[in-house]
């Protein structure tokens, strides 16, 4: 049941093959965190992305956040970050002028997490109109 976000730089949206790096992402998730489940992942791009103390120099930055079920302890969560990192260095091009930062966060998800895949498709047919709507 993974739940995957990655914020990154928009200037990287011509050198960052997501659909390569999802392609490896949702199996090491999986393998490595022993999940039963299917991984989602969405990616938004931030027009600028600043890091450290130098704020006329933008740079380039990924983040990405796995939500996991809770029951997965500590030293599980740090190498399945560290394997990411591992990831994202082999997707990102190695441009020894630009400034990087890359970084991984795995959290348990909240009691509250729901997920709904077909349940809005059942309620719509077998719900009935409501009164004065059509269509």
């Amino acid at each position: 049941m993974p739940h995957i976000t990655v914020d990154y730089s928009a200037r990287l949206d011509a050198v960052f093959d997501r659909r390569a790096f999802v392609r490896e992402l949702h199996p090491l998730v999986v393998e490595t965190a022993g999940s039963r489940g299917v991984c989602k992942t969405f990616f938004r791009a931030a027009a600028e992305t600043y890091a450290g103390d130098l704020p006329s120099a933008e740079t380039a930055f990924v983040h990405v956040e796995i939500g996991l079920l809770p029951g997965r302890g500590d030293a599980l969560k740090a190498r399945l970050s560290e394997a990411v990192l591992d990831l994202l260095d082999r997707h990102l091009p190695a441009d020894p002028g630009e400034r990087w930062a890359h970084s991984v966060e795995v959290r348990d998800l909240a009691p509250s997490y729901r997920l709904s895949d077909d349940r809005r498709a059942a309620r719509r047919h077998s719900a009935p109109a409501a009164a004065g709507c059509t269509g």
